[in-house]
């Protein structure tokens, strides 16, 4: 009975840790959002500087697994190479070390003050400023990893549970069983973190020998790379090849050191527990010692790296399939990049919308059919983007608070806009090609009309795309007038149009035509506005319909 008591306090306390874990690295990652869309938007073909990213990210977040996830995302997004995510990924297996440092200091002795976190962070998660709660729940999680690692600590105080696992690791003692051990066991949790927690408190606690932990230790940092095999399903090939360098930066450190001790282990274990700290502490520092030693082996090799696992995972020749071009489902685990991409999602949409209404004036002018295709395999792009696009930020929205909550309400009211825009150039070529259809064409002087009106929208799209980038950049005070300019030139264009009838110099079958014209760059102006005021006013009143 006392074994199955022990067993669940060791369950329970495993359970406490992983939910600290899980706390603190949310807390971390929303509070440090802005910092690590800063870092990481200065990634460039510097290996140094990716591993210090890769690290300095992981060090934040206390998630290796978080951070690969993100290098998955943004390679499947298209917004990384795999050479730099493959530097991403070394510096990631560095930061992780971080968590093991932070179970060892549990040898300290500071696990009660430590424990006392959890009480101040939940107390800090009642203040209603969002900041502070962020803060809150880091702390409250670091406080709770300690409560768990006491937890698991006491589990060991009883000599028939350090018997009983002293008793299972001399029966599996053989190196390769034990670094399946670490595989299996990482893999079934999805926390390395844990099963690094675990082993430093079954060696301190006596109940697992420091030679066998070296090799769980080594399993562990393999069985980790199932949270990034598994997020890669589905995704892009090179997203595929990302996951598969992480496995095998990781499987070559491993055969690395497992060579190694296995030849030299009195030595090896001689030199760690000559280490003058706490048995805790060095498996922690071997942990360390792997990773950067593991690294600084591999870090000239990124290229082969690349190309071992093009080679492997082949380009696979499959139907184009409509995909948003920078945000990925993997994202969302760091909601302050997911709203950034998800911005340049939006400018990509209001390329396409361009795209489509310069082409459909062309269309108006010509009536040769030259990009009608092109113009509704766009159209396809922009009501994909904007329907994708809008699921992606509701789901996002559920997880962000306060200013970045009414960003996203700003981005639906963009979308809607940018989706008449598009909604609007189909309409100008359907006009174009009834046109055609009926052998009409305008006359010369409402082509220049029609051009007018265009030049002026144009305008105020350059404008309006500068505001929503960027609002000070913009000149709004151009487009309020530009705006204003438009509404006139309808009414005056029309009067003109209607003086051309009575003179004859125009056919009556034309006028329906024109003033749709007409009418459509008008609500396009009204939408622009929109889109230019939307970010100043996220709630503001829209014009167009």
């Amino acid at each position: 009975m006392e074994i199955l008591f022990s067993l669940l306090a060791l369950f329970a306390g495993c359970g406490v840790f992983i939910a600290g874990m899980n706390m603190m690295s949310s807390g971390l990652q929303n509070s440090a959002g802005a910092g690590m869309k800063k870092l990481l938007g200065s990634i460039s073909g510097n290996r140094f500087a990716g591993v210090g990213i890769g690290a300095t990210v992981t060090g934040i977040i206390q998630s290796s697994a978080a951070t690969t996830v993100m290098a998955i995302g943004f390679v499947n997004a298209g917004i990384m190479t795999l050479f730099q995510a493959t530097a991403i990924i070394m510096g990631a297996n560095i930061g992780t070390t971080v968590t093991g440092l932070i179970v060892s200091l549990k040898s300290l002795n500071i696990s009660l003050y430590a424990s006392s976190f959890a009480f101040i962070g939940v107390m800090m998660t009642f203040i209603s400023k969002e900041k502070v709660k962020q803060i809150g729940n880091v702390i409250c999680g670091l406080g709770m990893v300690f409560i768990g690692l006491d937890i698991m600590g006491d589990a060991f105080d009883s000599q028939i549970m350090k018997d009983f696992f002293m008793s299972i690791f001399t029966a599996i003692k053989f190196p390769l069983l034990l670094i399946i051990c670490g595989v299996l066991v990482t893999a079934l949790i999805q926390s390395s973190s844990a099963v690094t927690g675990l082993i430093i408190i079954m060696v301190g606690s006596g109940a697992l020998p420091i030679d066998n932990a070296l090799f769980i230790v080594l399993g562990s940092n393999i069985g980790t790379c199932i949270t990034a095999i598994l997020a890669s399903i589905g995704t892009s090939t090179n997203a595929r090849r990302t996951a598969f360098i992480h496995l095998a930066f990781n499987l070559i450190g491993v055969v690395i050191f497992t060579t190694f001790i296995w030849i030299f282990k009195d030595f090896v274990v001689a030199a760690i527990t000559s280490i003058p700290v706490a048995a805790e502490m060095q498996i922690a520092f071997f942990h360390l010692i792997f990773n950067v030693t593991t690294t600084l082996i591999l870090l000239p090799f990124i290229k082969q790296l690349v190309g071992l696992a093009e080679l492997v995972i082949h380009e696979k020749q499959v139907e184009e399939k409509l995909q948003l071009k920078y945000l990925d489902e993997l994202l969302l685990k760091t909601p302050s990049i997911a709203l950034a991409q998800a911005k340049k999602e939006i400018e990509y949409m209001a390329s396409l919308a361009k795209e489509n209404m310069n082409k459909s004036f062309n269309e108006l002018k010509t009536r040769s059919g030259e990009f009608a295709e092109e113009i509704a395999k766009t159209e396809r792009v922009i009501d994909f983007t904007n329907n994708a696009l809008t699921k992606y930020l509701i789901e996002l929205s559920s997880i962000m608070t306060g200013s970045e909550e009414k960003v996203i309400g700003s981005y639906f009211h963009v979308l809607n806009d940018l989706e008449r825009i598009g909604d609007h150039a189909e309409n100008f070529l359907e006009i174009a090609v009834q046109m055609k259809e009926e052998g009409l064409a305008f006359s010369p002087m409402a082509l220049s009309d029609i051009e007018t009106m265009y030049n002026n929208v144009a305008k105020m799209y350059d404008i309006a795309i500068m505001a929503f980038d960027n609002v000070k950049s913009a000149d709004l005070s151009s487009l309020d007038a530009l705006e204003e300019e438009v509404d006139e030139l309808k009414k005056q264009l029309s009067a003109n149009h209607f003086t051309r009838l009575s003179k004859g110099e125009c056919r009556v079958e034309l006028s329906a035509y024109y003033f749709s014209v007409l009418a459509g760059y008008e609500r396009v102006a009204d939408h622009l506005v929109n889109v230019a005021y939307s970010i100043i006013s996220p709630t503001g009143d829209q014009k167009a319909l």
